[in-house]
């Protein structure tokens, strides 16, 4: 059983250092801040969660396993909600996706 633990939990490791990988390419090859926001909010959430869930199982059922839990609960919950005020506030000020039909030229 522990070895089976120890492969589960160095594949959450690398799937959420794979996650993190791509999102910081993806921070660096996106066009524009709406898609970098995205970009960001996949390390944030999916990156960061598996990392920490791969270190709750090897933890194994001690305190830090309920420390690392509430960190994950916290992440899951505060950066979804961060990026979509992000997203907000650009729109408010008027921010304009590269794709927009405005800057191409063929909106009003």
């Amino acid at each position: 059983m522990d070895v089976a633990l120890y492969f589960l939990s160095w594949a959450l490791l690398a799937g959420g250092g794979f996650f993190c990988v791509v999102g910081a390419v993806g921070l660096l090859r996106m066009p524009d801040a709406f898609t970098r926001l995205h970009a960001a909010s996949i390390i944030d959430t999916l990156g960061v969660g598996m990392i920490i869930a791969g270190l709750m199982v090897q933890s194994g059922l001690t305190l830090t396993t309920a420390r690392l839990g509430i960190i994950l609960v916290l992440v899951f919950f505060t950066s979804p909600v961060a990026s979509h005020a992000i997203a907000r506030s650009m729109r408010h000020r008027n921010v304009k996706p590269v794709l927009s039909e405005d800057r191409t030229g063929e909106g009003s």
